[in-house]
């Protein structure tokens, strides 16, 4: 009898046992038994191969290795189809699945990112991408997790409480400063933009170092030669699509073909969000007309500048403006509408999330635009371009003013125009002034800084290589001019009232230029004499950066744009 209680206490675990084997073995079925189920994707971000045919999943597989497939949705009850990117400053950036309705009546609020540990995040709205049409989220890696090493994604969820189970296989987040992030076709080529591989200003790889790697699985990666390789743009040529055997009963989710970068000497593929779109055989015809001019350039929360700027150069001869916004969270997109509404104005918002990509960003719009403009105006909405003769030989602004620019160059080789800038200070101002930054700043450095130009965007060289100010032209055919101080000028109104001009200390947009908090370069003529690496104002700093009081521009403007009104001059742009 004493043995009994024993043996019963075994044969009671073993049931136990086995009863515990059979619903591990029932769960993994239900897993596996249709895609509206939990399927978990594998690890690995960047593969090492040795056989040329085992190149990785991270490619593709089904949709994305990188893809966190928590489940395939028809509701926003469950995880959403995301993959993650750690950005900067702990910020992390989340693509949902175009196939997931996000945008739709059930909105982009209330979602969490949900990462190991159990910790949460919100996780905020950022806009749409316009080239994938992905949902864009932001939230922030939280303490705990910054000490995992490596950095696992995060779940994108309304109901974090319910997803305790699902972050146990969360593959490994890719850093932003090693990935392929975006990808534009043109008839001839693609064009690829990749950070971390060209790390140095003008020191770039050569293009026979890499291919370019298409594909939705091992057996389907198509690749090609690399072309060109300067800075973060690489073009290669386009793939065969045959060879990637996409049959017509595939879904259209499954039909995306990810592309990336192979580094041929150390068989390693570079994380990629970017989607290959091909190019269509028989390109339609532009059905609006093409500008003559446009202006493009890279804002983040300009909104109160905005009016100014796209008012001034509309008069003055600008036909369209591109907008590249990286991630503003101001009025921008209700500014721009209301502008376009009016009617006399064309204005087109570009996305663009990428955080320090700004060469990247306009060498974009060099390929993007060139069926849409013909001469692209690279300027910042705190510049504004003028010529002298125009306050003595004009009554009222023209829309041939800034075309004729371009005529004094008129002969046809003539590929970029190239104005130089005079640095505005403070001018006594303590806040951003409210008839607008021409009014509100008059004083200036004595000796010009820098440049700005006008690029002809068929002259453009094959790389689309540019250092902001101005591009590498194809030398072949075009040459570049720059103008006399006495021909035209730019008003930049670089050092504002403190309280803009701190902003800055967010991020610089330049691939290549130090954010203001690194403690590097303290001498660079991109940093702000007398100012240190941190947001602190100043003495003084209301009367910086004034040698030469210049009231022409502001004297101009308040004859053609102001207007009297019963509380007094209003500028255009107030009204």
């Amino acid at each position: 009898m004493p043995r009994k209680a024993p043996t019963s206490i075994f044969l009671i675990f073993l049931c136990l046992l086995l009863l515990a084997f059979y619903s591990l073995l029932l769960s993994r079925s239900a897993i596996s038994l249709s895609p509206t189920h939990l399927r978990f994707r594998p690890r690995n971000l960047t593969t090492r191969y040795d056989a040329p045919d085992s190149f990785n999943h991270v490619i593709r597989e089904d949709i994305n290795a990188l893809t966190h497939r928590t489940r395939l949705v028809t509701s926003i009850q469950g995880p959403v189809e995301s993959v993650s990117v750690l950005l900067p400053n702990w910020e992390v950036l989340v693509l949902a699945s175009h196939d997931t309705p996000l945008t739709s009546n059930l909105g982009v609020g209330g979602f969490y990112c949900f990462f190991p540990r159990n910790e949460t995040s919100p996780a905020n709205f950022s806009g749409v991408l316009p080239f994938t049409s992905a949902t864009t989220f932001k939230c922030t890696l939280p303490n705990r997790n910054r000490r995992l090493q490596p950095f696992h994604q995060p779940v994108l969820t309304r109901f974090p409480e319910r997803e305790t189970n699902v972050i146990s296989a969360a593959p490994v987040m890719p850093r932003w400063d090693f990935l392929a992030y975006e990808c534009f076709s043109t008839e001839t080529d693609v064009v690829l933009f990749v950070k971390g591989v060209n790390n140095r200003q003008g020191i770039n790889k050569s293009p026979e170092e890499f291919r370019c790697v298409f594909g939705n699985d091992i057996k389907n990666a198509v690749k090609t030669p690399v072309t060109s390789s300067k800075q973060e743009v690489f073009r290669c040529l386009h793939p065969n699509l045959m060879e990637l055997s996409i049959s017509p009963s595939t879904t259209a989710a499954a039909k995306r073909i990810k592309v990336s970068i192979e580094i041929n000497r150390e068989k390693l593929v570079v994380p990629s969000v970017a989607y290959y779109t091909p190019p269509r055989r028989h390109m339609p015809s532009n059905p609006n007309p093409t500008s003559l001019l446009c202006a493009t350039t890279m804002v983040y929360n300009v909104a109160k500048f905005l009016r100014e700027w796209v008012m001034y150069y509309s008069k003055i001869g600008v036909d369209k403006f591109i907008l590249y916004d990286n991630g503003s969270d101001d009025d921008l997109e209700r500014v721009i509408k209301e502008l376009n509404e009016e009617g006399d104005y064309n204005i087109e918002r570009i996305f663009w999330v990428w955080p320090k990509t700004q060469e990247a960003g306009f060498s974009h719009s060099a390929v993007y635009a060139k069926d849409s403009c013909t001469w692209m105006m690279y300027v910042d909405v705190d510049e504004f371009i003028f010529s002298p003769s125009w306050l003595k030989n004009s009554s009222q602004p023209s829309k041939t003013m800034l075309k004729s620019l371009l005529s004094i160059s008129s002969n046809g080789s003539i590929g970029q125009v190239s104005i130089k800038c005079n640095d505005f200070g403070p001018s006594d101002q303590k806040k951003h002034p409210a008839m607008g930054v021409i009014q509100g700043y008059n004083c200036r450095r004595q000796a010009e800084q820098r440049h700005k130009s006008i690029l002809l965007l068929e002259a453009v060289d094959h790389s689309l290589l540019n250092v902001i100010h101005h591009f590498d032209l194809n030398n072949n055919h075009y040459n570049w001019k720059e103008l006399p101080l006495e021909a035209a000028v730019i008003n930049h109104y670089k050092y504002q009232a403190w309280p803009e001009f701190m902003t800055k200390f967010r991020r610089r947009v330049s691939a290549f230029v130090a954010d203001w908090r690194t403690r590097v370069n303290p001498m660079s003529k991109d940093r702000t004499p007398g100012l240190g690496f941190q947001p602190i104002k100043p003495e003084g700093w209301e009367n910086m950066f004034c040698d030469v009081k210049d009231d022409r521009l502001k004297l101009w403007t308040k004859k053609w744009f102001g207007s009297q009104t019963p509380q007094g001059l209003k500028m255009a742009w107030q009204l």
